[in-house]
């Protein structure tokens, strides 16, 4: 297994909808993934297996310093094999050419170590509404 990581990398939205399902437990959406991106994002990683999309990272922005990790999420066949961790520190070395300060990350106490000791996020106090 050879896995190849691309930003801002080409994908088709069905791809990335049926990654997103499966990786977030939801039933396959319709969501037009790269006009997304393209319209709202500093960038994103794709990571291949032989061409197939086996993962995929969005890194949202303020259009000045702060970037976001947003919707990080690997196929269930390839997971435990440092996709993810590579995922994300491809977004945090582009964030930082980019000229960012900051790459934030929410996650559910569940991913806890993933993002603070395998990808070395600092845990911070932040707040969330519900809308």
């Amino acid at each position: 297994m050879t896995i190849t990581y691309e930003w801002r990398g080409g994908f088709e939205n069905g791809a990335v909808n049926a990654l997103h399902a499966e990786g977030f437990g939801h039933p396959v959406p319709d969501v037009d993934w790269l006009t997304r991106v393209r319209r709202h994002s500093l960038g994103w990683v794709c990571a291949r297996d032989a061409g197939d999309l086996v993962g995929f990272v969005n890194v949202g922005w303020d259009g000045g310093v702060h970037a976001f990790v947003l919707d990080t999420v690997v196929a269930g066949d390839h997971r435990r094999a440092g996709i993810g961790a590579a995922l994300v520190a491809e977004a945090v070395r582009h964030a930082r050419d980019a000229g960012c300060d900051w790459l934030h990350v929410d996650f559910e106490d569940d991913l806890r170590s993933f993002y603070v000791d395998t990808c070395g996020f600092r845990p911070t106090a932040a707040g969330l509404i519900a809308l």
